[in-house]
């Protein structure tokens, strides 16, 4: 196979793989009424499975990193694709908050995130040159949002067409055909870059916790979590405390799925050219901007659309330049697992982004303070990302 049909054929593979796996986990949202209206559990026991599944989903990223690390991706891929589909298929017929906590918030959510960021962009930049991974990573963090722009409505039309339940299994069957999709990554060779010496993984990961870098990859992150959920959650209470119709929402929310493609991308190439650790203070210093100046702005819907365009740039922006530093500081051997722990603390993030909207909320009947608080956040990731210990791009096209 030559470089470039193995480049694009891993790159295609993985973008795939993501967009299945995150579109399944962004149309979740869309079962909430049709579950509590079927099982009788509640509104309050459906939300706290998903909210569960949040969670799972960031604590899975290690744990199938490291297990893809030690057993190869393909495998790893494929457990979370039976784990995915079982979850999403054995839901309809729990009758219990328990149950529903564990087929839909643990086994599904825990699916997902084997076939999620960590493993799929180790195993891309495993299989890579230096030189091509950072665009390989914006590719592929695209395909997120691609999935996510297909499949909510597709899952919507296929609960109007033939009801929640056969949507559900029409989604556990999608789930398994990343299998196939995994496919090209069956192969355990590595594109180069890993630490000598057959340093083992905990070793290494012992390594990565006493450097200053890899915990300021990690703050930034927690933030970039907290930004994420709690726009992802309140966005739409925040429309409505402004008068404005839930199109509005809806259409802000649709308007961020599509930049978070052009911001993927973008980002995925401008690492090729300009530090990481540079583009990171850009895109939370945009995001601490962006913010400031909405706030300040007349609350219509074009500046909802206006502000949503400007967060979907940034929106994933950070995940491929985050995922870069991560191989760059410690090789790629072992970035599953490295990676993955980064995006536990981005979930600790949007568990709080979420939560505490809530409660400022109910509190004070506004955002206003959660506002004030991802200004203040997204200007200490900006700041906490200076010190990153980076080498200097070589002008001459190599990654430094």
């Amino acid at each position: 196979m030559t470089a470039k049909r193995l480049y694009w054929t891993v790159v295609l593979s993985t973008s795939a793989i993501l967009a299945v796996t995150m579109g399944i986990r962004h149309s979740l949202g869309l079962f909430v009424s049709p579950l509590n209206t079927g099982t009788g559990l509640g509104i309050v026991t459906v939300s706290f499975a998903l909210a569960v599944g949040q969670f799972v989903w960031g604590a899975a990223q290690p744990v199938f990193g490291a297990l893809a690390d030690r057993a190869g991706s393909l495998k790893t891929i494929t457990l979370g694709a039976v784990l995915l589909a079982l979850g999403m298929a054995v839901t309809p017929f729990v009758d219990s908050g328990i149950g529903l906590i564990l087929f839909l918030g643990v086994l599904s959510s825990a699916g997902a995130g084997a076939g999620s960021f960590s493993v799929l962009m180790a195993a891309a930049a495993q299989r890579l040159p230096p030189e091509r991974r950072a665009f390989a990573s914006g590719f592929i963090n695209a395909g997120g949002s691609v999935g996510q722009t297909v499949f909510a409505p597709a899952s919507q039309a296929l609960i109007t067409g033939i009801g929640w339940i056969g949507a559900m299994w029409a989604l556990a069957a999608a789930a398994l055909a990343t299998i196939p999709l995994a496919l090209p990554l069956r192969d355990a060779k590595s594109g180069g870059g890993t630490l000598a010496g057959g340093m083992s993984l905990s070793q290494q990961t012992v390594i990565a916790f006493k450097d200053r870098s890899y915990w300021c990859l990690h703050a930034g992150f927690f933030t970039c979590g907290f930004h994420i959920a709690f726009l992802a959650t309140h966005l739409p209470g925040e429309v409505e405390l402004c008068g404005l119709p839930a199109s509005v929402s809806a259409m802000s929310l649709a308007i961020i799925g599509f930049a978070n493609i052009a911001g993927s991308l973008g980002t995925g190439w401008l690492a090729q050219i300009y530090r990481m650790k540079m583009l990171l203070v850009l895109v939370y210093g945009i995001r601490a901007a962006a913010i400031a100046i909405y706030l300040l702005s007349p609350k219509s819907a074009l500046t909802f659309y206006v502000f949503a365009a400007v967060l979907g740039m940034s929106w994933l922006a950070t995940v491929p330049p985050t995922a870069g530093l991560v191989g760059k500081l410690f090789g790629v051997r072992y970035l599953a697992t490295l990676f993955g722990l980064t995006l536990l603390s981005h979930q600790i993030g949007a568990f709080f982004g979420a939560w505490l909207g809530g409660i400022a909320f109910v509190r004070s009947g506004d955002f206003g303070w959660m506002w004030y608080a991802d200004i203040a956040l997204s200007t200490v990731a900006a700041l906490v990302n200076l010190p990153i210990r980076e080498a200097r791009i070589e002008r001459a096209g190599a990654m430094a």
